[in-house]
């Protein structure tokens, strides 16, 4: 790939390398240059662009991330559409994820232009957490680069392990005088971390914090997967709960961990189902050593007294004075979210009609649309529209902080954004994108998206969901998101950027109404209906 500026007559074909702005005319980077776009930038002067010239031998970075993203594509794990050179590598369910380290530090050796990057071996994941990103770094890679660096994955390199334990029991043990509300407390973090790892608690058993006591208790009963949460700590394998285990018949593997907190956790085996002796910090929700544990266990990963002793490198859990805790500093706010009310579609499903200017109670959709979403606690809104569409201006005069004419609406749903964006406040820390033909969003919506967005811990991209589960819309974005915003092309929207960020998406619960839309004849007699 050649990269550099050459004449704007000569950079037809070729791809934008960065964003431009000239009176009045923008392409964003990566746009590909047209005979129009030459003909438009020379008339206003400007005679030389920096753009990236795919040779014979390269792939564009879209399609070799898509490539190299199906040499690794498994049971378990969806796989994005390529956006800017990125695919992600999406959970399809809650587990345990495995990662082939050497697999992944050879693919990154071998192309500076071609990544990926993954989550660590074992962790944690729920349906929806990003497991890994392709990324190609410039606007192509070498062909035969990225088949050299297809060769270094498999279906093997990253595998997740669903939770695959059912059922759990805990034997608490007491002693003298010891404080019934110990044992509460004991139970209740103890429930929680099995309701999380999907077991069901099927029985809680109190008995005296003795050696028989326990290996009365173990042989009593069973379940896939048995907790042992002593009223005092294990000090050595000879102590109270795993000696019991062995009087019961069962096995020690392991006694201590090189994690902290978790040091005193042990574990074991009773006719052949996992026996765990938790260390008092269990009683906390907080992360400890047994986590980790109790997460490969479920996941059914073998748990082995060498797989435990390699825990210690990542095992000091405890917050450290000394340790840079950077999400604790909050970014500085100039000001607030901005709702962008996006008013500018062709009604073109609606067989003649305009969808936005049907009335509801004497006023238009787009009007009581904007009427309701004025009342939350954004900063302010801008609304989007079609200056084709006879009566649309005139209607939502005196609506929102700025009313804001897309040319180009009629290209598809990203020209409406691209206007929206580029006229937002410099002072906006968000944007909170809505579309005028939903009635049943309310400021409390937007305000419960605002609530949510909170930058300092990860939550970029804030979207609500319906009580069956689905996203829906309004969906806000932090300012750091306003130029690929911009970038968009097409009739798309945003879906795929927010695809590429979920690992930022925060998702908050709301109402059915976040997934109902007008722009149907069929949808406005439904929904006529049900409001009558």
């Amino acid at each position: 790939m050649k990269f550099g500026p050459v004449p704007t007559a000569h950079a037809i074909g070729h791809t934008l390398a960065h964003s431009l702005t000239q009176g009045g005319f923008r392409l964003p980077k990566g746009h590909q240059i047209t005979s129009s776009d030459a003909l438009k930038l020379t008339i206003l002067g400007i005679t030389s662009l920096t753009v990236a010239q795919l040779e014979a031998n390269d792939i564009d970075e879209n399609t070799a991330a898509a490539q190299l993203a199906a040499s690794v594509e498994c049971e378990n794990i969806r796989i994005t559409e390529p956006f800017s050179g990125r695919v992600n590598l999406i959970a399809k369910g809650s587990g345990v994820l495995r990662i082939k380290s050497a697999n992944i530090a050879a693919f990154n050796e071998i192309d500076e232009a071609i990544t990926i990057a993954t989550l660590p071996d074992y962790a944690r994941v729920f349906d929806g957490t990003l497991l890994a990103t392709i990324k190609i770094i410039p606007y192509a890679a070498a062909q035969n680069s990225v088949m050299q660096v297809a060769k270094t994955l498999g279906p093997d390199t990253l595998t997740l392990h669903p939770m695959g334990l059912k059922t759990a029991r805990l034997i608490l043990t007491e002693t003298p005088n010891f404080k019934p509300s110990l044992l509460a407390k004991g139970e209740a973090a103890v429930r929680a971390r099995t309701t999380a790892l999907g077991l069901d608690l099927q029985s809680v058993e109190t008995v005296a914090h003795t050696e028989t006591a326990v290996a009365d208790a173990l042989q009593s009963g069973a379940a896939d997967l048995t907790l042992i949460l002593g009223a005092s700590a294990t000090s050595d394998r000879q102590d109270v709960a795993p000696a019991g285990l062995v009087s019961a018949g069962g096995t020690l593997t392991r006694f201590g961990m090189p994690v902290d907190p978790g040091n005193l956790l042990f574990f074991g085996a009773l006719n052949g189902n996992p026996v765990v002796g938790l260390p008092g910090c269990a009683r906390s929700p907080a992360l400890n050593g047994t986590d980790w544990v109790l997460e490969r266990l479920c996941a059914k990963l073998p748990v082995t007294s060498q797989g435990i002793a390699a825990m210690g490198v990542g095992g000091l859990l405890k917050e450290v004075p000394a340790r840079p805790q950077p999400r604790r500093s909050l970014p500085i706010k100039q000001g607030k979210p901005h709702v962008l009310l996006l008013a500018a579609g062709k009604s073109s499903r609606m067989r003649g009609q305009n969808k936005l200017l049907r009335q509801i109670d004497g006023t238009p959709l787009v009007v009581r649309t904007a009427k309701r979403l004025a009342q939350s606690n954004a900063g302010g809104m801008t609304i989007v529209i079609n200056p084709e569409t006879v009566g649309l201006a005139v209607a939502v005069q005196g609506q929102g902080d700025q009313i804001i004419q897309a040319k180009d609406a009629n290209s598809g749903l990203a020209a409406s954004l691209r206007a929206g964006i580029n006229a937002l406040p410099k002072t906006a820390t968000a944007v909170i994108i809505a579309l005028a033909d939903m009635p049943d969003v309310t400021a409390q919506d937007i305000d419960a998206l605002i609530a949510a967005f909170d930058p300092a811990n990860g939550a970029l991209i804030v979207a609500p969901t319906a009580p069956n589960g689905k996203r829906g819309n309004p969906v806000l974005f932090d300012r750091r998101y306003f130029e690929p915003l911009a970038s968009l092309t097409g009739d798309t929207g945003a879906k795929a950027l927010i695809e590429a960020e979920i690992s930022n998406l925060c998702l908050v619960p709301r109402g059915a109404g976040v997934l109902v839309d007008l722009d149907t004849p069929e949808a406005w007699d439904v929904w006529e209906q049900s409001n009558t």
